[in-house]
């Protein structure tokens, strides 16, 4: 079992809800509002369910630029956008704020999310600055929002950034399980869409046994088996999009074709 609100399957994907672009960021499209918001990302979710996907993360991967502190329309923007599609959800479903620890838990904490994802370990050069997550203060203030069941999903090599944490990989996923409680482990590829090393993804796996381990991007219809082969599940949004654009709809096909093809695998 991976986690009590997958039931018995033991390999699971989450599908990513990539919700447009908040109120205060740049792409932000004022014609259209809050009311597109939530039009385009209801879409969406039709389709995601309707190709059998296991859970459902939200995600606001528009908000480009990025930021390490979420700002105050953006966090009550989202939360209303997954309050507004939340009784049209038949699966179990998670947010997470880029980049910010506190903003996920407490968006997930408000809606009933039952994980959330974020990089909470580690110090990294990015895109963005130097990288310095608190995973301290958020596992605080889940416990301290009463929501010490939303498991905290750990992705361990933040995309769009390099660790400057020399130890490998399979220690560093191993060492936030021990010091900073991880209830799961992603690994990532170095940009949104883009595969983790097959390598790195077997090593984390054979070394982190107590937790669930999933592949966080790049996973495809293509090299779904052997993610599959060796990791808990899989959370997934690039490839279910049309032409497999990350900035694209959702393509029902593109779902149901790899959905077809996971069901047979588990």
């Amino acid at each position: 079992m991976i986690f009590d609100f997958f039931g018995s399957k033991k390999k699971a994907v989450i599908a990513m809800a990539h919700i447009g672009a908040l109120p205060g960021s740049p792409l932000y499209n004022v014609e259209r509002g809050m009311d597109g918001l939530i039009e385009d990302v209801s879409k969406d979710i039709e389709k995601l369910q309707a190709g059998g996907v296991d859970a459902i993360m939200f995600g606001n991967e528009n908000d480009r630029p990025y930021v390490f502190k979420g700002t105050p329309e953006s966090i009550s923007a989202m939360t209303a956008v997954v309050m507004a599609v939340k009784p049209m959800l038949k699966v179990p479903f998670g947010v997470n704020y880029l980049w910010d620890p506190m903003s996920s838990i407490a968006i997930g904490s408000i809606t009933g999310a039952s994980f959330v994802r974020e990089i909470f370990t580690g110090v990294f050069a990015s895109d963005m600055g130097i990288w310095e997550p608190d995973c301290a203060s958020a596992s605080r203030l889940r416990a301290n929002l009463g929501r010490t069941n939303m498991k905290m999903l750990f992705n361990i090599n933040a995309e769009f950034a390099h660790s400057l944490d020399q130890r490998p990989i399979e220690l560093r996923a191993k060492s936030a399980v021990f010091s900073s409680l991880a209830d799961a482990v992603l690994v990532s590829g170095p940009i949104t869409g883009q595969p983790a090393n097959q390598s790195d993804l077997r090593k984390v796996c054979e070394t982190v046994t107590d937790v669930p381990v999933f592949a966080n991007t790049g996973v495809n219809i293509d090299n779904v088996a052997d993610v599959m082969s060796v990791a808990s599940g899989c959370v997934i949004g690039t490839h279910f999009k049309v032409d497999g654009n990350t900035w694209n709809h959702v393509d029902a096909d593109r779902v149901k074709r790899f959905m077809d093809k996971v069901n047979g695998l588990r």
